[in-house]
């Protein structure tokens, strides 16, 4: 019981720092392993003297003394702890700007939340910064696609060989084992037989693209971790010849970054985090890439603050959906749960039938599936995310 005791005082003390000692009753820490961490702790999260509340800190702006904290950081935690420590040390300790030193790149660890940093700061990013900015993206954009790829192809693989069914197959092309279980409730015992009065078959394989894919990102700052998956998502759809995936990105500009989809890395140092949205001007060019309505899927992934024509962007979304686009507005594409967003226009949307909620990057290769397979994506969503708006 003592051994407990001991550690629950040592982590209680390592959350409060040294002015902690006095409440807890211990003697302080004592190995040469904890004491460091409670330096690298206390380096980001000491309050300053005097009760401002201001983090003081001991990173201060010396690179080589952060090279060493993080280091150290990623020594004694786990590397959950150090990509939160790490998002911390930029938010509190504005440390901004020591990202662009290449040195200190390679001390970090990956993670989503780095690469829309780096993105953002992608236009003043000295030429001897952005190879080793590079680096680190690939190497995140390579652990989403190990973690999404495989998912992705299976759920919408699936949900277009069912779209492919057809009731009057060739004899080629029946799918016996389905046509059988379609048909159980027309067994003859007599007989030991299965009448099948339907057919259950798939279109034949040739046929060359299914589905269309627009995938309309916004690349506002709030946008950051979303850019980032959607465009490792949108290299992944890229990949499967039965779709035709165009992706997008747009602030108050559009570009159209299709061409790119083969190297997510190069789709994600083609954007620019920030600055204002045209969310109207953007559905309006994803329109012009939709030849077939009915065979086509609209994602729009906004925080639907909108800076342009609001009218004009919801008779565009209506002139969508009635055309035959099965059309999904996402407020965000990441880890982080549900945004900050515009509950007027997700609201205005709900009303037209437009589905408008976050998804979880685990949950998106389920998404496509419902709605490639012209779904209730609603209804999933709800089903999935209880609780969300």
């Amino acid at each position: 019981m003592k051994e407990i005791d001991e550690a629950q005082l040592r982590r209680w003390r390592l959350v409060l720092g040294s002015p902690g000692e006095a409440g807890l009753g211990c003697g302080g820490l004592r190995s040469t392993d904890d004491q460091a961490m409670d330096r690298a702790l206390g380096s980001l999260y000491d309050s300053g003297q005097g009760g401002s509340g201001r983090r003081s800190g001991g990173l201060g702006g010396s690179a080589p003394q952060v090279s060493r904290w993080l280091g150290d950081i990623r020594r004694y935690f786990p590397s959950t702890v150090v990509e939160v420590m790490q998002r911390d040390a930029v938010d509190r300790l504005n440390l901004t700007e020591l990202l662009l030193e290449p040195e200190l790149l390679e001390a970090v660890e990956p993670d989503v939340h780095l690469v829309g940093t780096l993105l953002s700061l992608n236009r003043v990013m000295p030429e001897t910064t952005k190879a080793t900015a590079r680096m680190v993206v690939e190497k995140v954009v390579k652990e989403i696609e190990r973690r999404i790829a495989a998912q992705t192809v299976a759920a919408v693989g699936g949900a277009l060989n069912r779209a492919a069914r057809v009731s009057r197959p060739k004899l080629r092309d029946i799918d016996w084992d389905r046509t059988i279980r379609k048909n159980l409730a027309n067994y003859l015992p007599d007989h030991r037989t299965v009448v099948p009065e339907r057919l259950v078959g798939y279109g034949r394989k040739a046929q060359a693209v299914k589905r269309d894919v627009v995938l309309a990102i916004d690349q506002s700052g709030s946008m950051a971790s979303s850019v980032v998956y959607a465009s490792v998502f949108g290299a992944v759809l890229a990949s499967m010849r039965s779709l035709r995936t165009s992706l997008v990105v747009f602030d108050t500009a559009v570009v159209d970054l299709t061409e790119k989809l083969s190297d997510p890395v190069e789709v994600l140092f083609g954007t620019q985090l920030g600055g204002g949205t045209d969310i109207n001007r953007a559905i309006a060019y994803s329109q012009s890439l939709i030849t077939r309505p009915a065979d086509s899927l609209f994602v729009l992934i906004s925080d639907l603050y909108e800076g342009g024509v609001r009218a004009e962007m919801l008779r565009r979304i209506r002139a969508m959906k009635e055309s035959g686009v099965q059309v999904v507005v996402l407020l965000a594409l990441s880890d982080e749960g549900a945004p900050a967003y515009d509950r007027d226009n997700a609201a205005a949307l709900t009303a037209l039938g437009v589905p408008a909620f976050a998804c979880t990057p685990d949950k998106f290769p389920d998404l496509l599936a419902v709605a490639l397979d012209r779904g209730d994506v609603g209804t999933w969503a709800h089903n999935t995310f209880r609780g969300q708006p």
